[in-house]
């Protein structure tokens, strides 16, 4: 048995000489705190920490030293993908082969020695290894251990939608049956969705300490509770200030923050999850109804349900918690023509790389989305010959283009397309209020009185169309997501086309409607006047108007 030196059972001297031996600078307060709480902290912990700070490398070095203390110890490590817990498994090994005070550990002859799973010399022959490797949808039950290390087992690719959310919940249950009756569970992660699975493990009986990358606010200290760690407090920083300069001074995390945008900042960098507030997040995918859509008809009315009975399980779903896509309740009256279809256009422009559209038809007030995404490219050929026979395909009466910007170009190059394909009237249109009202403003009531129904196949599409994207940015040029993220800040999301282009056609047939109804009134006032005049040439000259040809028969 290899005497070890006292000082070396506090895990922070050992990350000391990690990171000496490995060539970095020496392990800032922030991380020194972090690997103090991995330590020393309750048998069910999780690390929440801004992103870059190291976590997984001090982890990585916690497992060598736990080996150094106790080489018959058996350690799990999981993470998102198998990948992730191979390159961990990597880091601890060359740990051991290199670092001089770690040499005893290495991998004898007749031992396992791989990324999968390797063994420490010291240890005693067991069908669990020393160090196993796992990604979260790998086999986990049937193995045994003392400490459970789950290295960011939610990312954007298992974490996107609530289904997905909600399988990994399933996942990470089965560490219980793994866990000996003495062992440790650590949570290492940055959550990836406001609805994170890190939200859910205090429930669970787990304390999460969180470490932001600034100086939090009055109001975000209060939201994160007893969550917090501690020596934040006690540095008493103004807010906004960099907690960790030595990772990332403030102008570091000014650019981050951009490159981010701000919600991608609260939570890979502040750990902020309270973005889902109810008040600040008005549109609600369960407002919709979605259903199979035809071209030509649709039934008089479509009953909205919003009950778990009609809730779609198949369907992917970027809503928060809680949040469904749900189908009606059913229909009534006959099936009939839509009243009229109009397309609206975003051209690609402002930094975008795609150009939005929508196809919305009405029947009896209600508004049917037959067809929305996004297109690559602007002004190609192939992108206004996919729109023209799109409007075509959905006998589209008037088309809207949205001229903020070109300069008519696009309606300029559009128009003979359409002439030859699908003729049809187009429009500009010019905004000038803030954008994230505007879009609120159109969609907020009509969602709310369950007026917009939906094609289930947009869902579908709209989802499939940003998987050549990475993870990171797949989700933002989404519609649903979009939808789901919007708030009335200005700039609240990094990318809107598809939810502003929806906005537009919804906004067509709001105004419709509403000249429908001016219509109306104004007809039912000249309906009203005759009669009054009728009255009073009855009761005061005594003449009826009937057979001759007066003043009021000639105007009336």
């Amino acid at each position: 048995m290899i005497e070890i030196d006292p000082r070396l059972h506090d895990f922070r001297n050992f990350l000391y000489m990690a990171w000496e031996h490995l060539g970095l600078p020496d392990p800032t307060p922030v991380q020194y705190d972090i690997a103090d709480y991995i330590q020393s902290g309750p048998k069910r912990r999780c690390v929440m920490a801004f992103r870059g700070v190291g976590k997984s490398w001090i982890t990585s070095a916690f497992v060598c030293h736990q080996l150094l203390l106790d080489p018959t110890k058996n350690i799990l490590v999981v993470s998102a993908s198998k990948q992730r817990a191979d390159d961990f498994s990597t880091f601890t090994l060359r740990l051991i082969a290199e670092m001089e005070i770690l040499q005893h550990l290495k991998p004898g002859d007749n031992q396992r020695n791989s990324k999968i799973a390797f063994d420490v010399a010291p240890a005693p022959a067991s069908h669990a290894p020393s160090v196993t490797s796992k990604g979260i949808t790998s086999q986990i039950t049937g193995s045994r251990a003392d400490l459970i290390i789950a290295d960011d087992v939610e990312s954007l690719n298992n974490s996107a939608t609530q289904m997905m959310r909600d399988k990994l919940a399933m996942q990470v249950q089965e560490f219980d049956a793994v866990l000996k009756p003495s062992g440790h569970i650590i949570y290492l992660g940055t959550p990836q969705t406001e609805q994170s699975l890190y939200n859910e493990l205090p429930e669970r009986g787990y304390d999460v300490r969180i470490w932001p990358a600034r100086m939090p606010t009055e109001k975000q200290i209060a939201g994160y509770g007893k969550r917090l760690a501690p020596t934040i407090i006690e540095m008493d920083l103004e807010p906004s200030k960099a907690i960790d300069p030595q990772r990332f001074n403030e102008f570091d995390l000014m650019e981050r923050e951009a490159s981010y945008g701000r919600s991608g900042f609260a939570l890979q960098f502040m750990l902020d999850t309270s973005l889902s507030d109810a008040e600040r997040y008005p549109l609600k995918l369960s407002d919709l109804i979605i259903m199979r859509l035809d071209k030509e008809q649709a039934p008089e009315k479509v009953i909205w349900a919003g009950t778990p009975e009609y809730a779609y399980k198949d369907l992917p779903c970027v809503g928060f918690g809680g949040d469904r896509f749900y189908m009606p309740m059913g229909t009534s009256g006959e099936f009939m023509n839509y009243q009229g279809s109009v397309m609206s256009i975003d051209p690609s422009g402002r930094g975008a790389d795609e150009t939005a559209y929508a196809i919305v038809k009405m029947l009896n007030s209600q508004l049917f989305v037959v067809a929305a995404g996004g297109l690559p490219g602007g002004y190609d050929e192939d992108t206004l010959k996919a729109l023209a026979v799109m409007a075509k395909e959905h006998s589209v009466n008037e088309v809207i283009v949205e001229s903020n910007f070109g300069d008519g170009m696009f309606t300029a190059l559009l128009q003979p397309i359409l002439a030859k394909i699908h003729k049809v009237t187009v429009t500009e249109v010019r905004h000038s209020i803030q954008k994230e009202k505007r879009i609120l403003d159109v969609l907020e009531p009509v969602m709310n009185r369950h007026k917009l129904v939906v094609d289930e196949k947009i869902i579908h599409d709209d989802y499939n169309s940003t998987k050549h994207l990475p993870p990171e940015k797949a989700l933002k040029y989404q519609l649903f997501y979009q939808m789901s993220r919007l708030t009335r800040d200005k700039g609240s999301l990094a990318h809107d086309d598809r939810l502003d282009v929806l906005a537009m056609a919804v906004q067509y047939w709001v105004d419709q409607m509403s000249r429908d109804v001016d219509d109306a009134m104004m007809s039912h006032k000249r309906d009203r006047l005759s009669q009054e005049l009728t009255k009073f040439m009855e009761h005061t000259i005594g003449n009826t108007g009937k057979g001759q040809d007066t003043w009021l028969t000639q105007n009336h």
